[in-house]
């Protein structure tokens, strides 16, 4: 493991959430948030569709993302309906990570990521010691662009032809917010 994936603390929680880590007992939330067509156009192929019990179980083993890195849960009402974690860089690139993120519908169109977001983003940047922190976004996925952009994520250019997803072809936009210094405000 890279030693700058270690982190000190949780995440902020925030108001209407907690960020904690998955645990066993999430697979049957996160299969009700998780099996949704609409949910998973936006997001890698990874997270496949249909969601079933077998991806459910391989996900909460860690044999989908790296729990090593800081990889959340998003908890609602005492269940978690999404996910939120960062990929860090290896070698010249350990400065810099990937962020995704994912979010049960019922969950859509209440600020709600948009702040999970805002929260998660400088205490990544903060505990890891971050330069760049990096997005990229479907072109179909417009939502998750103003998620980025209204906190502080740059639009740096596109992807062009990426990504086959359900047989349409798709540019990626790339956004990142930076800092030049580790004593700037991430």
């Amino acid at each position: 493991m890279n030693p700058a994936t270690r982190v000190a603390s949780l995440p902020p929680a925030g108001e209407g959430y907690v960020l904690r880590p998955w645990r066993g007992d999430d697979l049957a939330s996160l299969l009700a948030h998780a099996d949704d067509a609409q949910v998973a156009r936006g997001v890698s192929d990874r997270f496949p569709h249909p969601y079933t019990r077998a991806d459910g179980e391989r996900f909460l083993a860690g044999e989908v993302v790296n729990f090593a890195h800081p990889v959340y849960a998003i908890e609602v009402a005492g269940q978690a309906c999404g996910g939120i974690g960062v990929r860090p860089g290896e070698g010249e690139r350990r400065h810099g990570a990937e962020l995704g993120y994912w979010l049960g519908r019922a969950h859509w169109n209440g600020g709600l990521m948009t702040r999970v977001v805002g929260a998660f983003a400088p205490w990544v940047m903060r505990e890891l010691a971050l330069y760049r922190l990096c997005a990229t976004v479907l072109d179909s996925n417009p939502a998750s662009a103003r998620v980025l952009a209204k906190n502080g994520f740059i639009e740096e250019g596109a992807q062009r032809c990426a990504v086959v997803k359900y047989g349409e072809l798709h540019d990626l936009r790339v956004f990142a917010k930076v800092r030049r210094s580790l004593q700037d405000a991430p």
